[in-house]
């Protein structure tokens, strides 16, 4: 079975959308949404849907907890504004009966359709391909043996999904699906498409230099 991990913090917007849609998808699997509080209701929408927990704000603890709390022997972790293509499932399923394969991720696709957002999911998939630098909007998905015996997602304040990344591809092959799960433009529509693509490349060169998450967290946020 899958278990679907979904961290949310103040996503009443998105949230409903997400998980309806979810539970249309076809596949046996279970859902679960960890909130790290905010007060905007996202917990009582989820409920109609999934298991919710409650846990310590920041993704990674989030998902880390759901992850314990999972029983499936595949973990999907799912951003709250992100939708899985409606043959996730049985393709991440297909993917790990392959021997050797321990996760993987999807290619992505923004849900503003105009060009220069096309342009950006072109870049995002291009970047995935040529550097393996592949990221949570993404959706990636994981045996459970190997996330718990990789310790989870590092206990950082961000870019926890690059340096689980990088530790999943040490630990066995990882592919790339050629679905395509469709996550939010919002974050390029609100601080501006040029502005958010140099930032992002900003704090990943960043974080390959070795400067500390925390860090990293400070100059996002101050930037946005």
């Amino acid at each position: 079975m899958v278990s679907i991990v979904i961290p949310t913090l103040n996503e009443a917007s998105t949230i409903g959308l997400t998980l309806e849609h979810t539970m249309g998808v076809a596949g046996h699997f279970e859902v679960i949404v960890v909130d790290g509080g905010g007060g905007d209701g996202t917990a009582a929408i989820a409920e109609r849907y999934a298991t919710v927990l409650h846990g310590r704000r920041g993704r990674a603890c989030q998902m880390n907890l759901g992850a314990s709390e999972a029983r499936g022997d595949i973990l999907l972790f799912l951003h709250a504004d992100t939708l899985l293509p409606a043959g996730a499932i049985h393709a991440v399923e297909k993917a790990l009966e392959r021997p050797g394969v321990v996760g993987g991720r999807f290619k992505v696709v923004l849900d503003d359709r105009r060009w220069p957002y096309r342009m950006i999911g072109w870049f995002i998939n291009s970047r995935d391909r040529l550097f393996s630098g592949f990221t949570g909007d993404q959706a990636i998905f994981v045996r459970a043996e190997v996330f718990r015996a990789l310790g989870g997602y590092g206990d950082m304040p961000l870019m926890e999904d690059l340096d689980f990344g990088k530790r999943m591809v040490r630990a066995g092959k990882v592919v790339r699906l050629p679905l395509k799960v469709t996550t939010s433009a919002r974050r390029w529509q609100k601080n501006g498409v040029l502005k958010t693509i140099l930032l992002m490349w900003l704090l990943r060169l960043l974080f390959v230099l070795r400067c500390p998450p925390s860090r990293l967290k400070r100059l996002y946020g101050d930037a946005r």
